[in-house]
């Protein structure tokens, strides 16, 4: 292992959200490392989301609030690409219906945007990138994840959030929503994209 990365004992995961803290502290025990959320900090400035990749915007924040917090961060960035919107919403997933929509606003233009759309015709990917970033701002490791489906006609399910409920399982009539959290780790984008990480820190 490179030095860089044994010198880290812990991890900040470069969210607020508490559905993406939980589901990536549970993606990461194999590392066995301490994993917490971003300190309540007055001070921290957030890291603006305006690159034009996934990886683009999950190194930002990684480095962003790494070198602010002077610790270890890992941070993430998730897209839904619709291939019947030419990939939208992609990078904006979570701005799609405007920079400050709500998730359910921005499910709601996604299902209108779809409403004509023929059933052969709704084929999607959710994708992720992590990024690992040491004190310093520099990038340590990343890895990448995807979870093939198809977009739904309507919400379907109590579990997972953001455009999950919608999200049908290629293989499969249940959406992302339906799974509970181990079935998600196994078959989600999240969990493709930490048994990644995983993997290429292991082997570093």
């Amino acid at each position: 292992m490179p030095l860089h990365l044994s010198k880290c004992h812990e991890l900040i995961v470069a969210t607020s959200n508490p559905h993406k803290i939980r589901e990536l502290t549970s993606l990461l025990q194999p590392l066995g490392l301490p994993i917490h959320p971003l300190p309540k900090d007055g001070n921290l400035q957030p890291v603006k989301e305006d690159g034009d990749t996934l990886r683009e915007n999950a190194r930002k924040k990684a480095s962003g609030y790494a070198r602010q917090l002077q610790r270890w961060v890992i941070a993430d960035d998730t897209g839904l690409e619709v291939d019947a919107l030419d990939g939208a919403p992609g990078v904006r997933s979570a701005r799609y219906a405007g920079d400050d929509a709500s998730m359910a606003m921005n499910l709601a233009l996604l299902i209108e945007h779809m409403l004509d759309v023929p059933d052969d015709k709704r084929s999607a990917r959710f994708l992720c990138h992590l990024c690992v970033a040491a004190p310093d701002g520099s990038v340590a490791l990343e890895g990448a994840g995807e979870c093939r489906g198809r977009i739904g006609r309507q919400p379907i399910g109590e579990f997972g959030f953001g455009y999950d409920s919608v999200f049908l399982l290629e293989g499969r009539d249940q959406t992302l929503a339906e799974l509970d959290e181990a079935q998600t780790a196994e078959v989600g984008h999240r969990g493709h994209a930490a048994r990644s990480l995983i993997a290429a820190w292991q082997a570093s």
